[in-house]
């Protein structure tokens, strides 16, 4: 797995807050928003903030089940965590939700 040296590279990084630019950082609930979070870093995030978010979040497979509930990501987002954290694209929100909106010819 890509991440699996995570507990030595995550020492000492924190997540961009650029990424949470709307937010106030000193109040921010970062356990009740944590799937904001985990999207955002999916979006957006540089390698330390991927490092930062399993370390904030106590790992891997904690991350994973995060990933799960994510509402909404792109294709490409999507198709960067089905790879990079190993997961069955079945097993996300995102890809469930989109195929239930997906409209066919005669509607």
């Amino acid at each position: 797995m890509f991440f699996s040296d995570w507990k030595e590279k995550s020492v000492g990084k924190e997540i961009s807050k650029t990424l949470l630019w709307e937010y106030d950082l000193s109040a921010f609930d970062w356990q009740a928003m944590r799937v904001l979070v985990v999207q955002r870093v999916i979006e957006r995030g540089w390698l330390d903030d991927f490092y930062a978010m399993i370390r904030l979040y106590g790992g891997i497979e904690n991350v994973k089940s995060i990933i799960k509930e994510i509402p909404a990501l792109s294709p490409k987002d999507m198709n960067f965590v089905i790879h990079f954290f190993e997961l069955d694209k079945d097993e996300l929100k995102c890809y469930t939700r989109k195929h239930l909106r997906e409209r066919h010819l005669n509607s």
